[in-house]
């Protein structure tokens, strides 16, 4: 075997050893044999652990492994549809029009407490609504620089009216609003897995059908459309693919920042290779294991408390894609 394979092979044991492990921690440490026992539907030692993993720390892991999975891959369609090796989901304008459609939310709500799936149905329709947009203007565009622009500007706006807003709220209703911001998996309940799980799904096959077109367009556009690729079309499905898989995320787990750009770096890195047919799976697989490496992380383990999802996520990916920077200056060849 390949030392490509070996890696996958690591990657695997590795995400199966983190899954486990996260299971096992928090505030109440869980022996490994036990956790393990529980998931093959053995009786715990003590019942109170059987109820801690099924029902509280199973789904907050299963929603960060898709969602890590989800962001990276998603951050890897959209830098190499811009060029732009520092782009992520939040370019398209995912996080900000999920943020104005959540304070708008939160400041109609009034003295009443927003239950956590209005929040994530604000959230995806804010997302939705987004993307829609730049999609309907990315059919009428020639370039993806203009696309990438247009992308930014609408960022800025969203964010300015959603600060305006905020400006006329109370303190507990921006309260409630920034908490969301922090991001977080632990708030993904069992009926929110089964609507997360399939859309995340769905948008990473849409990915792996991408995946040669994806190869094309890092020759360039013209060099794309002299060999048959129809890189409108192409641009569509991946702006299409990237803000489900993205879109899903903000709206179950709030706006986690910088998986979406750290990970595309490491696999290239890691793997030594542009080609999507490698680099979609190693994105999924290193995504998933930072995702769960952070949470972990945010969870202080021995302890009650919680940091910010999106405060460890920048500590864990800002160092690797300044290190990455350093190391090689070019990205794409």
């Amino acid at each position: 075997m390949g030392n490509r394979t070996w890696l996958f092979l690591l990657l695997i044991l590795l995400l199966a050893i983190a899954f486990v492990g996260r299971l096992g921690m928090g505030s109440v440490e869980i022996p490994l044999t036990e956790v393990l026992g529980v998931l093959w539907g053995k009786e715990p030692t003590r019942t109170a652990w059987r109820e801690i993993i099924l029902q509280f720390r199973l789904p907050r892991t299963l929603a960060a492994i898709a969602s890590g999975a989800a962001l990276s891959v998603s951050g890897l369609q959209v830098q190499t549809l811009f060029r732009n090796p520092l782009a992520g989901p939040s370019i398209l304008g995912i996080n900000a029009g999920a943020s104005l459609a959540v304070a708008v939310v939160v400041l109609a709500a009034g003295s009443t407490a927003i239950p956590p799936i209005g929040i994530a149905l604000a959230a995806g329709l804010g997302a939705g609504l987004a993307v829609g947009l730049l999609l309907a203007i990315a059919q009428q565009l020639q370039s993806p620089l203009t696309l990438l622009v247009l992308g930014l500007m609408f960022g800025y706006l969203t964010t300015a009216f959603t600060t305006i807003l905020l400006h006329f709220s109370t303190s507990e209703r921006t309260q409630t609003y920034l908490i969301w911001t922090f991001g977080s998996f632990a708030g993904v309940t069992w009926p929110q897995i089964r609507v997360l799980l399939p859309m995340v799904a769905i948008g990473l096959v849409i990915s792996g059908l991408l995946c040669s077109s994806l190869n094309l367009l890092l020759l360039g556009d013209e060099q794309a459309r002299s060999l048959g690729l129809s890189v409108r079309a192409v641009r569509a499905g991946i702006v299409i693919g990237a803000a489900l898989l993205a879109g899903t995320v903000v709206a179950f787990c709030g706006p986690v920042a910088f998986l979406g750009v750290a990970v595309p770096h490491l696999c290239r890195s890691a793997f030594k290779s542009a080609e999507h047919r490698v680099l979609i799976p190693a994105t999924i697989l290193i995504g998933a294991l930072l995702a769960l490496f952070a949470d972990a992380i945010a969870q202080l383990p021995g302890r009650d408390a919680v940091l910010p999802l999106n405060a460890v996520t920048a500590l864990l990916g800002a160092p690797v894609v300044v290190w990455l920077v350093w190391q090689r200056q070019h990205f794409f060849h």
